[in-house]
């Protein structure tokens, strides 16, 4: 009785030490952001050549009831549940919709994937991340893409772990947006599909992050796309 109430202590704890992506801006849960399989457990992906790598979804082809529409330029929160608890990078990636689909219908496969934000550490007598402990990080939509829907991507990776092959923790959701207002003039250079952006030995994805301490570090995936 006592080993199983204490098992049950421990699972409780270590969900509550992971986290999800469930809202963007001051919306409902799962409103605009594709449920994701870990929306009761909390937990992570942690192997890159899973289709789970794209968007974490628990329904695989099943949009979010409704689309955020956004002016191109505006700043979003995309929002964390209960806190980004974990040291580790946060980015965000953005993809069109082709015509014919919509940001609800799409499933984002293919070389389609833009990084358009990439949180670096600070570096000292350990290695920090301003994203730790935040309840929301913000991200601007390029003001000059083209009007349209778009998935955008939040993925945070978790490296208290990531000192061994298959260590590291992705947390992700993608959250369905009509852009309007823009330029136009997007033209991103770095495209990647998920699948296929990572590779499990990439330097930005195995790392012991505690000692030695690094001194620099190697983002995962694509350089950052601009205006």
């Amino acid at each position: 009785m006592k080993l199983t109430v204490a098992v049950a202590v421990l699972a409780s704890a270590l969900a509550e030490a992971h986290y999800t992506f469930p809202s963007i801006a001051n919306t409902a849960d799962w409103q605009y952001v594709r449920q994701t399989t870990n929306y009761q457990s909390n937990g992570p992906v942690t192997d890159v050549t899973s289709d789970q790598i794209r968007c974490y979804e628990r329904s695989p082809g099943t949009g979010a009831p409704d689309i955020y529409k956004v002016t191109a330029g505006t700043t979003l929160n995309y929002n964390a549940k209960a806190s980004i608890s974990h040291p580790g990078p946060m980015a965000f990636y953005i993809a069109q919709v082709p015509s014919g689909k919509t940001a609800a219908t799409w499933d984002g496969t293919g070389a389609v994937w833009s990084k358009i934000y990439q949180e670096m550490p600070h570096f000292g007598s350990s290695m920090t991340w301003d994203s730790q402990s935040k309840t929301s990080m913000p991200v601007t939509i390029p003001k000059c893409l083209k009007d349209g829907d778009y998935l955008l991507r939040a993925e945070h990776i978790a490296l208290h772990s990531a000192g061994s092959a298959g260590g590291a923790q992705f947390y992700i959701s993608c959250a369905q947006l009509t852009v309007s207002g823009g330029s136009g003039t997007w033209n991103p250079k770095n495209k990647v599909s998920f699948p296929g952006a990572y590779k499990a030995t990439d330097p930005g994805i195995l790392i012991n992050i505690y000692y030695p301490v690094p001194t620099s570090y190697t983002p995962a995936g694509p350089a950052v796309d601009t205006c």
